[in-house]
This record gives structure tokens, C-alpha cells and sequence, in this order.
């Protein structure tokens, strides 16, 4: 039995970000006033983000965020080939999904990651 997969997160405006893993961005937008070097990224996977109006509706209020990851997930088994490219990232070792937004607790990044871990273990989701 092989080890589980080790997926962290990190918020880019963070002044000590983990140097350990694969990094990927995983936000639909780019981070404002971040500069591409700085990240030293692997990828930037934005199709794998919320989508906007998902991310508009739910403006970060803790209040929906049940609904928020429901909706999410709901989004992630729909999306086929940007999953497929994180969950490859996955497979290969150690990944850090990286984001933007400032609330640490309520994030697209926990829900991403709680995903990928579920489905590591899968051949393909777009298939």
C-alpha cells in the first residue's frame, strides 16, 4: 500500500511560504500585485477555481460556507481535465496549492485539497 498523497496549502501573500512540493496556483485570477517569479510555479490551473459567479456569490461569508463547498464540489466533478492535471501533480509527489484570498478558514484552496485527496487514488475523472 503506497503512502497517501501530501497536498498543503498556502496563501501567496504570505511572507514564509513552503518551498517543499509542487507549486500550484489555484485561483481564477491572478493575484493582485504578485509578481509570476516570486511564486515559482509549476502551474497555474485557473479552470480548476470556482467559477466566477460561484466565487461572486459567495464573497467569502463564513454563512455560506456549507453551501459554498457543496456547490464547489459539485463544479470539481464536472470539470474533468484541470482536476485530472492536479491530481497528476498528485500522483507524481508532494504538491502545495497556492492562493489568494485573505480568509485562511474559508477558501477554495481546503475544499480543493480535501477533493484531490478523495481522488487521488482514481484513474481519471474525465473519462
Amino acid at each position: 500500500m503506497s503512502a497517501p498523497p501530501v497536498i498543503a496549502i498556502a496563501r501567496v501573500y504570505e511572507s514564509e511560504i513552503p518551498h517543499s512540493g509542487v507549486r500550484l496556483l489555484v485561483d481564477r485570477l491572478w493575484p493582485r500585485g504578485i509578481s509570476k517569479a516570486s511564486l515559482h510555479l509549476e502551474d497555474w490551473i485557473p479552470e480548476v477555481a470556482p467559477s466566477t459567479a460561484l466565487r461572486k456569490w459567495f464573497g467569502h461569508d463564513p454563512q455560506k460556507w456549507h453551501e459554498f463547498q457543496l456547490r464547489y464540489r459539485a463544479e470539481l466533478r464536472e470539470a474533468g481535465e484541470p482536476v485530472d492535471r492536479c491530481l497528476a501533480w498528485v500522483r507524481k509527489g508532494p504538491v502545495l496549492l497556492l492562493y489568494g484570498a485573505k480568509d485562511n478558514a474559508h477558501n477554495n484552496a481546503i475544499v480543493l485539497r480535501e477533493y484531490l485527496l478523495q481522488h487521488a487514488d482514481k484513474k481519471s475523472l474525465s473519462s
